[in-house]
């Protein structure tokens, strides 16, 4: 069985891959990863934390995520970050997404916040959301 959180990862990675406003903002493709990409200059995107909880009822198998999606800019471009950051949240919240094995049940976008990293001071925006879905 396709793990719930790698289900969704496929979904969300495939939702923003097909979003002509969201490529223009990262350059000319959506740059979401694993991990941070070695030489890649910022604006980039990466999976971040993820936590994966049963929600199961008595008739079916499921569970609540809450993951984040991290973008990070160079110094001097928080407006982009949080222009990217605004753009996957609008893309994402609510989205019917299609999941291997699993439905989505619903996904929303709980939190969008902005820091500056102390040691490179690039920026960081920090889009939460919160899925839950079932065994289909």
């Amino acid at each position: 069985m396709t793990s719930p959180v790698l289900a969704l990862r496929r979904a969300v990675l495939e939702r923003a891959e097909v979003d002509a406003e969201l490529k223009a903002l990262m350059g000319g493709a959506v740059r979401l990863y694993d991990e941070p990409p070695r030489a890649s200059p910022p604006v980039y995107a990466l999976f971040g934390d993820v936590k994966a909880e049963d929600w199961s009822t008595d008739f079916d198998r499921g569970h609540e995520q809450k993951l984040s999606l991290i973008v990070w800019a160079e110094r001097g471009s928080a407006r982009t970050a949080l222009a990217v950051a605004e753009r996957l949240a609008a893309v994402l919240d609510d989205a019917p997404l299609v999941l291997d094995a699993h439905r989505l049940i619903n996904l929303r976008v709980t939190e969008v916040a902005s820091e500056r990293d102390k040691d490179t001071q690039f920026i960081r925006v920090t889009v939460r959301l919160r899925a839950v879905t079932e065994v289909a």
